[in-house]
């Protein structure tokens, strides 16, 4: 009797591993035909982000070569306006201060004359300064 029940018990015990066995298999079939469409799909994928940085680093050298370009106009420009700077700068600076001496001397805007104290007016107590005149080019009142 005991040699029955461990026959059977071993007939069960093979049947269970013979199930799982089959299933590993399955398991296994199915992860080979994932791994192998991965990589019918990566390899595409790989080719295209390899041309994409090439491109991409294209872009980057003519970026590059643009900047400088800039720079250069750039310090081209610099020198270009220190040049006129110095060149005109000068002489305008003193064409103006001669255009504003004659124009005072021309005036006869006496400096010597005090300007008059602004009115106000007074209403019930309070003081309301005069309205605001307009201002000459010195800042003085007119």
């Amino acid at each position: 009797m005991a040699g029955i029940l461990v026959a059977v018990f071993w007939a069960i015990l093979v049947s269970f591993l013979a199930v799982a066995l089959a299933r590993l298999a399955q398991t296994l079939k199915a992860t080979t035909k994932l791994v192998a469409d991965v990589t019918e799909q990566a390899v595409p994928l790989l080719a295209d982000a390899s041309a994409t940085v090439r491109s991409a680093q294209t872009q980057i050298d003519r970026v590059d070569a643009i900047a400088s370009d800039v720079q250069e106009v750039a310090s081209n420009a610099s020198a270009l306006s220190s040049t006129v700077a110095s060149t005109f700068g000068g002489p305008l600076v003193k064409v103006a201060a001669f255009g504003y001496g004659v124009r005072r001397a021309l005036g006869g805007r006496k400096e010597d004359v005090p300007a008059k104290a602004p009115r106000r007016t007074v209403i019930v107590g309070r003081t309301i300064p005069a309205a605001r005149r307009k201002r000459n080019r010195r800042g003085e009142r007119d």
